[in-house]
């Protein structure tokens, strides 16, 4: 399958595989969302054959088979993370900034 892989600007190490050029209407508004602006970075035919380093093939195609698309994250990191609260503010109801 001839595939198009995206960078998010926004989440580092976060890419986007499509299963056409600029297919951005693909991805789920919340998704697009969170991912920000995406940086155009390989070109491929990826084949059943074909070894990624970070991710498993045969999900990746079939999720773009499926859906068009398909997001490969970090190591150790899931959608469900990027939407947890960070744990390491304090929110002070009598202020109106946040601490870090």
């Amino acid at each position: 399958m001839h595939c198009f892989v995206y960078a998010s600007q926004r989440k580092p190490d976060t890419y986007v595989w499509l299963a056409r050029r600029e297919g951005f209407d693909l991805l789920p508004e919340p998704l697009a969302l969170l991912l920000g602006e995406l940086r155009f970075v390989l070109e491929v035919e990826l084949t059943p054959q074909r070894k990624l380093p970070h991710d498993d093939t045969e999900r990746v195609l079939a999720n773009l088979a499926a859906q068009g698309w398909h997001m490969q994250t970090p190591p150790n990191e899931t959608l469900s993370v990027c939407n947890q609260p960070n744990h390491n503010r304090e929110i002070d109801p009598d202020e109106t900034l946040v601490r870090a």
